[in-house]
């Protein structure tokens, strides 16, 4: 076969009569994976290749997305959980023209995905990353990458769906009824994320969800039989889900029965296996490590090209019959289902004019108006009241108000008070999609990735724990951080309050590794008004996911008297200062957050008695300090005076940037133990009058 390159001389008439245009476009992506994989000398071709029939059947026939608005609300979702398959995805969106969104949801006429990108696979600053990135490529629904996060996402996804639809639904108006599709390996089966979040699936009941599982018994190390042998039909059976089967990757007439067999399951989720042959048109691709992550060589991109029977020499190569193909279908069909969505969005507006309020601002990620207005203020009280106690109450008295908030935990509830109360509210379930209250089991891991999924579809989400178990989900954690999305998580026991339960509850490292992920705000606060504030920074996020981290429910925290002292607004500055020696000129600086500020006000009050000049620096918030200008950062922390203690009952990692090299870093530089609050702080020296000997020490360095 003479090699074509002009598009114009290539043509269908080209190929055997039985090849129909589907082989065409299948094809065609096929070998723009293989170009884009030899041009950049790395990446993985095995599980795209194999995947194509399934990627051309889902997009071309059933999936309801519209390429020139690539986040209409009520489109089918696509995660590729097999984020090494990118290339599959990228072709896709590039055939289908899919119309590049900014962040601030404008339309910007331009193809997400131009071929040049393609042909800059893997490069810097190209659209087509190594794994798909959400926001850096319009289409792209999720970051995956990390095997099995895409799957337990796409459950977030499905979970918001059905929330929004009896939210938003009304006779005659079904503003929501979109399906999830998430295609995952064998290594997404072998992560604990996807059991966990596959269980609540099937015990929610997800019917507009819908896994795909490409059964290709090959890792990176080698066949699965190594590590992998157990009946995932039977186990996913034993979850709740429909299981069926197509024991033929290429047959795409078994993937369309398939796909349909979903579409009419109305009761439980599906999972499609799909047998496949990984690097599947070639009879020399046995090599597993080039397919699972580097270029398969010239030679070999050729043998598969004349296997295709495709122009050999030919690169980037894209008959013109192939895109009017993807125009007339998926293009069209998106196109007609928006325009039909949007005519009943107009009716609905006139009906149902205060929801379709609602579903505008939670779409652009606004707020409402006076959103805040019922957040209360605390008088001051020495006994005060546990941080999670007022992080509850501040938070129903937002979500009151932004009726898109909803509240969550991994089975701990009653220690985080992330419990929605007021009436209207119950409990999301398979028998009531509606509820505002999520119940997430222990499962923190996949909870994060659940949540990720509700903020991804718009919904203000939180997932809650005790921040020791946020090492399981530092994952999808990273991952919020990673897309730029507001996903709030509410951690409790935030240091060795955990008291009794010992060190296995007690955070020590856990606070520095947050502080590390970029992008991710962590709060601390003081008491009941930081509290506030708190919620307040946390809800006004648009493009940052934040961690609220606080106390024990039992571990009481003085409200302070803010005539006396700083007004709680502080915090949205990440510091600030708190009390001050009277001439503002301190001798010595305490730089605290959390529990340990009130700690640091006692030590205050015994250095001034000793007539030591004393400036309380309440700290809840490094990350939005260091958004600061540096004259307001040198304002609160001036670099003249080298006395400073920094009080943190965790890890001493990170505060020696603001105690400076003369300064103390007073912490917890082993494990906690366990016994009574008080006895720990005694142990481990977090009493006033040893913060004030330690003080005391400093002064006298100078």
């Amino acid at each position: 076969m003479q090699a074509y390159v002009d598009n114009k001389q290539f043509s269908i008439q080209n190929f055997s009569k039985k090849q129909r245009i589907e082989d065409l476009s299948i094809n065609t992506i096929r070998t723009l994976t293989l170009d884009a994989i030899q041009q950049a000398n790395s990446g993985h071709a095995g599980a795209a290749l194999a995947l194509t029939p399934l990627g051309y059947c889902l997009w071309q026939r059933f999936l309801r997305f519209d390429p020139n608005d690539a986040i209409w609300p009520n489109r089918d979702r696509f995660v590729l959980s097999v984020g090494h398959a990118c290339m599959l995805l990228y072709s896709l969106l590039h055939l289908c023209e899919v119309k590049a969104v900014n962040s601030k949801y404008e339309q910007l006429g331009e193809l997400a995905v131009p071929l040049d990108e393609i042909k800059r696979f893997r490069q810097l600053n190209s659209k087509c990353t190594g794994h798909p990135e959400y926001r850096v490529t319009t289409g792209v629904e999720t970051t995956t990458g990390a095997l099995g996060q895409g799957l337990a996402t796409s459950v977030g996804m499905a979970i918001a769906g059905k929330w929004m639809a009896a939210h938003f639904n009304r006779p005659g108006f079904e503003m929501f009824n979109y399906n999830v599709y998430s295609v995952g390996g064998d290594g997404c089966m072998m992560e604990g994320v996807s059991s966990e979040a596959a269980s609540l699936a099937g015990h929610l009941k997800l019917s507009n969800l819908c896994w795909i599982y490409d059964n290709n018994k090959i890792t990176i190390e080698g066949s699965t039989d190594l590590s992998f042998t157990e009946d995932v039909a039977t186990r996913f059976i034993a979850y709740g889900w429909n299981v069926t089967r197509v024991g033929d990757a290429n047959d795409l007439e078994m993937l369309d029965r398939a796909l349909t067999v979903f579409e009419k399951t109305h009761d439980r989720p599906t999972l499609i296996i799909i047998d496949s042959h990984i690097g599947y048109g070639s009879p020399h691709f046995q090599d597993t490590s080039r397919a699972h992550g580097g270029a398969l060589g010239e030679e070999e991109v050729q043998l598969m090209k004349r296997n295709y029977g495709w122009p050999e020499d030919a690169k980037f190569f894209i008959p013109e019959e192939v895109r009017e193909h993807f125009r007339a279908g998926i293009c069209k069909r998106g196109h007609d289902l928006r325009e039909e969505w949007m005519q009943k969005f107009r009716e609905y507006q006139i009906q149902y004019p205060d929801l379709a309020d609602e579903l505008y601002q939670m779409q652009h990620r606004e707020l409402p108006e006076n959103w805040d207005k019922d957040i209360p203020t605390y008088a001051p009280d020495d006994q005060g009241i546990p941080g999670p106690v007022a992080s509850g109450e501040v938070l129903n008295a937002i979500a009151k108000n932004v009726p898109w908030l909803v509240g969550g935990s991994a089975d701990l509830a009653p220690a985080t008070k992330t419990t929605l109360t007021f009436e209207g509210t119950g409990d999301f379930s398979a028998q009531n999609y509606g509820g505002r209250n999520f119940h997430y089991g222990i499962r923190e891991h996949a909870m994060g990735a659940i949540v990720n999924g509700l903020s991804l579809s718009k919904i203000r989400a939180c997932g809650s724990g005790m921040l020791v178990f946020s090492d399981y989900m530092r994952p999808p954690i990273r991952f919020a951080a990673l897309m730029q999305i507001p996903v709030i998580h509410v951690f409790s026991h935030d240091t060795i309050s955990g008291g009794q339960d010992g060190p296995t509850h007690q955070p020590v490292e856990h606070l520095a590794s947050l502080r590390n992920i970029p992008g991710l705000i962590t709060l601390r606060p003081a008491d009941a008004n930081e509290v506030a504030e708190a919620w307040r920074v946390i809800v006004n996020l648009r493009y940052q996911p934040a961690c609220l981290i606080l106390g024990q429910y039992q571990q009481t925290l003085p409200i302070l008297d803010r005539s006396k002292f700083a007004p709680a607004s502080g915090l949205t500055r990440g510091a600030y200062v708190l009390i001050d020696a009277e001439d503002s000129k301190p001798d010595v600086i305490l730089l605290a957050g959390g529990s340990e500020v009130s700690l640091c006000v006692q030590a205050y009050e015994l250095l001034k008695a000793e007539g030591i000049k004393t400036r309380v620096v309440s700290m809840p918030s490094w990350e939005l300090f260091e958004q600061q200008s540096k004259e307001y950062r040198e304002s609160v922390i001036p670099p003249e005076i080298s006395a400073r203690v920094s009080v943190e009952e965790g890890g001493c990692l990170g505060w020696e940037r603001y105690v400076g090299p003369k300064g103390y870093i007073m912490g917890i530089p082993t494990f906690g133990d366990s016994a009574p609050l008080k006895e720990l702080q005694k142990k481990f020296g977090f009493t006033p009058e040893n913060i004030a000997a330690i003080a005391k020490m400093q002064v006298g360095k100078k």
